[in-house]
């Protein structure tokens, strides 16, 4: 894969709203129910989801429990969440407390000083968030009866534009629920090119290819842990794993590396219809991974994992 960016290097972000790793109960953890063969196969074993399980590293990949609660009590949301994981600042501790689901002002503050989408586009590097919007959502954000949330707030923070119908239909973008189905269903967008799950994830990998840094946001996987049944969450898993199939069948691991982190646990407790303080995954894969896997604990060491690997 030729490298279209300034670094000998290129990080991409799959980042899964609400995803943390759980228990054995099968009546509570739609983790133990799903067919997910492709994490099985990469991590080496069935039960990679449990979260009693520590640091799984194989020839590929390094699954590392990472600590969504950074010392804050009460339950991680996503405006703090998503924040440290692109700036490496602790926003729950800054804050006072886990704040979402969008930024408050403290928060809004803390991305305008800088997230790794600026410090990229600062060092001469190319950057994007690869989840597209519609004409309605930017017509309620220019309006003010919308405002944004912390990830496309990190973007227009950067300078950078958000990506929309246009990118979508020339394959320059993903929708967030993978296929473009939601944008012809939901949206009116009836002349979006249909995809398939795994299409999906080739596209989100030979698109990383062409910038230093971008992100997806699938957002669905926590509204899937507020809402529907256990054996819908199932579904909705085996869903992000066939897409995941799709990225590490054209990822380049020589120059790439893919980090696959969630911002709070939620989907993993389908008993109840609330975030949970438990661990989230952060799945590392390319060059070295195994070595930078041991520099994660928390959701503020993300940032600096990004860091080292662009060289920023």
């Amino acid at each position: 894969m030729m490298l279209m960016n300034k670094f000998n290097a290129y990080v991409h972000i799959f980042f899964m709203d609400g995803v943390g790793l759980g228990g054995p109960d099968a009546e509570q953890n739609p983790f133990v129910s799903a067919e997910m063969p492709v994490m099985s196969e990469l991590l080496g074993r069935e039960d990679w989801y449990l979260s009693g399980n520590g640091m799984i590293s194989t020839s590929r990949a390094t699954l590392v429990p990472t600590d969504a609660n950074m010392g804050v009590a009460g339950l991680p949301q996503s405006a703090t969440g998503q924040a440290t994981i692109l700036t490496g600042r602790n926003l729950p501790q800054l804050v006072g407390e886990h704040y979402g689901p969008k930024p408050n002002t403290i928060i809004r503050t803390e991305i305008q000083k800088g997230t790794l989408f600026q410090e990229v586009v600062a060092a001469g590097g190319s950057a994007a968030l690869l989840t597209p919007y519609p004409q309605g959502y930017f017509e309620a954000i220019n309006s003010g009866k919308r405002m944004y949330s912390a990830v496309p707030l990190s973007v227009v923070s950067a300078g950078l534009p958000l990506l929309g119908a246009e990118e979508l239909r020339r394959a320059e973008a993903i929708s967030p629920e993978f296929t473009g189905q939601g944008w012809r269903d939901f949206l009116g967008y009836q002349d979006i090119p249909i995809i398939t799950l795994s299409e999906a994830g080739k596209r989100i990998s030979q698109i990383a290819g062409t910038y230093s840094l971008s992100f997806f946001e699938h957002w669905p996987s926590d509204r899937s842990g507020h809402r529907g049944s256990l054996e819908d969450a199932a579904a909705h898993l085996e869903m992000i794993d066939t897409v995941i199939g799709g990225i590490l069948e054209s990822w380049a691991d020589e120059v790439g590396l893919l980090i696959i982190t969630s911002d709070h646990g939620n989907i993993e407790e389908k008993d109840h219809r609330r975030h949970t303080r438990n661990a989230v995954p952060t799945l590392l894969v390319g060059e070295g991974h195994a070595a930078l896997a041991e520099r994660i604990s928390d959701l503020t060491d993300i940032a600096g994992v990004v860091r080292q690997k662009l060289g920023l």
